[in-house]
């Protein structure tokens, strides 16, 4: 906590510095209309046609027209994301992409790395759509830039800034499984300043985190409550500063396993309490050189109790739980980044910087040795980008990564691409090192712990092809990647000790397709084939689907009404390691509609899985049946 104040120090001594109090604000110019930019992959701001990494973006706008409550299912509609579910709202919701382990995907939010110190991954499962501005998703390895978790790729999660005069709405939503939702928003801008603020509460009380078809009986209840905030003030000299918090509270019910299989726990219930706190201070120093302060923290108390009793599904048994556990784990993540940029000519962009990281975590339920544990590092990176005529373009750099507990680690990536603006064609091409520092759990947490392991490692590398035609109407894409991972982590038995022994080969196909057919019909699809192979044994890696595709129809046929529907398929795949659980594949269509009844009375609908397909992401959890969502929406 130390570090953090010195670190707010330091932001306002800088603010102090550059300016004197009394400094007039300048009057902000009229906003331009722009290509959109993505930050994601170089961490400075990049023309989409110039970007040569692989990424997607989701809009808020695109959240809100489909009502879609959750950032995980925004993602299951992306290319190359993989998304389980272990059972009803709340559950443990992990993300892949591009086949890697869902702890070799990164996850950041207002520039707050928010992957737990403990697992490594971050778990969807309480994360609303609510206030953001947009996602981006970055696919490859990409440690040269954001450092250990990256050897997957990046969700970066942007929360919305206030602009224009000031306005709030409220909403109100009913549906299947006892669900309701209320929530309001505010935003404006008035002068240097901005303010972005919603509060959102999610109830529902009748949906089995085990599958419900193989005799679950009790109904598994979900609460969350939800705040987002954005404050942010234009400063002198084109400064920027923004204030972000994000916090939930839910409390969810889970259901357990015994030794033959899955079980129907009564009282098994979980609370989280997640909190997000950020700074990000911009600032111009000359016409050549800003420099970019990024303060962050994040802290989550979740509790866990399997309560008394479980009814066996396999026996029809009720009894004691077979597996009883309480579990107390708090965690805390803090990261100060300072990065500079320097315009050299217009063809070169170079950037520098330092990243300091730090998480703790405790969990003394757990017994001796869980007590509060820490894991530090020391990061410098530098990055050069060329822009030759907007037509070539090259992206290298090179990282080095020094913690307190295994040594340093070194990482580089280069990316490459040509445009041919005459056809409207991008060629693209990267390649780049990853790696993945041990958990807090495996270095220290007992009774399964190793304070020798080493930092998983990866090599990544992709190639591409974007192509516009029609007046840039079609956007079409193809591509293919290539991975290995070594050293991975893994705890074999009989000991359950973690090692550095795992080994994996993936590579797979990649293409996409946007269609803006007329001013009110627009389509897109993506498909992606992943090929996941443990280098060790031969089998398949668990819970990868080898195809996986989703398309999407939006269309206004008048100007109140907006229909949107989206198809998703997941492909076949095996549940365990040993590749002995087989699941099939299964498709699923969602529906939902708004109507602006005035400007200020807006009513919607969802239906999520149309066609009522029985279906599990993971092996004997739950999944919706068809549900019907409706609500209004109130702006003022």
């Amino acid at each position: 906590m130390s570090k953090l104040l010195a670190a707010f120090s330091l932001l306002c001594v800088s603010i102090l510095t550059l300016f004197p109090p009394n400094k007039a604000f300048a009057e902000e110019p009229a906003p331009e209309v722009l290509e959109e930019v993505v930050v994601t992959a170089t961490k400075t701001p990049v023309p989409v046609s110039q970007l040569t990494s692989a990424v997607e973006v989701i809009k808020g706008e695109e959240l809100e027209e489909k009502k879609i409550k959750t950032v995980a299912d925004a993602l299951r509609l992306a290319q190359g994301v993989t998304v389980n579910s272990s059972g009803g709202p709340g559950t443990l919701t992990t993300v892949r992409i591009r086949g890697a382990e869902s702890r070799h995907t990164l996850v950041v939010i207002d520039g707050v790395i928010v992957n737990d110190p403990t697992e490594g991954l971050f778990d969807f499962g309480n994360l609303t759509t609510e206030n953001i501005e947009r996602i981006e998703i970055l696919r490859g390895s990409q440690s040269m830039v954001w450092g250990s978790d990256a050897i997957g790729g990046v969700i970066n999660i942007i929360t919305k800034k206030g602009v224009g005069k000031p306005t709030a709405s409220v909403f109100s939503e009913y549906g299947s499984f006892a669900t309701t939702r209320e929530g309001a928003r505010t935003s404006g801008a008035q002068g240097p300043f901005d303010y972005s603020v919603s509060a959102t509460k999610w109830d529902s009380s009748s949906f089995s985190a085990i599958n419900y078809k193989r005799g679950a009986t009790e109904r598994d209840g979900y609460h969350n409550f939800q705040l987002s905030s954005r404050l942010g003030a234009t400063l002198p000299k084109d400064g920027r500063l923004d204030l972000q918090v994000r916090w939930w509270k839910s409390h969810f019910d889970f259901d357990n396993f015994d030794f033959l299989g899955p079980a129907d726990g009564f009282g098994s219930k979980t609370t989280d309490n997640f909190l997000i706190l950020s700074a990000i201070y911009d600032q111009p120093i000359t016409s050549w050189w800003s420099q970019k302060l990024t303060i962050g923290s994040g802290a989550d108390h979740r509790f866990s109790t399997t309560g008394g009793a479980e009814q066996s599904l396999t026996t029809g048994l009720v009894g004691p739980v077979t597996f009883p556990f309480t579990s107390d784990v708090k965690t805390h993540n803090h990261r100060i980044e300072w990065q500079h940029n320097f315009q050299i000519g217009k063809p070169l962009l170079v950037t520098a910087g330092y990243q300091f990281r730090e998480d703790l975590a405790e969990n003394p339920d757990f017994g001796v040795g869980n007590e509060k544990k820490m894991l530090s590092s020391h990061a410098g990176f530098a990055q050069a980008q060329v822009n030759v005529l907007d037509r070539v373009l090259f992206t290298g750099g090179f990282r080095q990564d020094s913690y307190n507990v295994f040594g340093a680690a070194t990482t580089y990536r280069a990316t490459g691409g040509y445009l041919v603006h005459e056809t409207g064609t991008k060629l693209r091409g990267s390649y780049g090192t990853g790696f993945r520092a041990p958990t807090i759990d495996f270095l220290f947490f007992t009774p399964s712990n190793n304070p020798n392991l080493k930092p998983e490692k990866s090599r990544s590398m992709d190639v591409g092809v974007d192509q516009k035609l029609f007046h840039d109407k079609l956007l079409l894409s193809a591509g293919y990647f290539w991975n290995r991972f070594r050293d991975l982590i893994q705890s074999p038995p009989p000991t359950f000790i973690p090692q550095n022994i795992g080994n994996a080969g993936i590579k797979g196909w990649e293409a996409g397709v946007q269609y803006s057919v007329f001013k009110n019909l627009d389509l897109r699809g993506q498909y992606t084939r992943t090929l996941t192979r443990n280098l060790d044994n031969g089998l398949r890696l668990s819970q990868r689907p080898v195809d996986q595709a989703s398309a999407g129809l939006s269309y206004q046929p008048f100007d109140p009404l907006r229909v949107n529907v989206d198809y998703r398929f997941f492909g076949g795949r095996v549940n365990d390691v040993n590749n002995t659980q087989k699941m099939p594949s299964f498709d699923v269509v969602n529906v939902s509609a708004t109507y602006d009844v005035t400007k200020q009375w807006q009513i919607f609908g969802r239906v999520d899985n149309l066609f009522n397909k029985d279906y599990e992401e993971v092996l004997f959890f739950g999944t919706p049946i068809r549900s019907v969502f409706a609500g209004v929406k109130y702006t003022y």
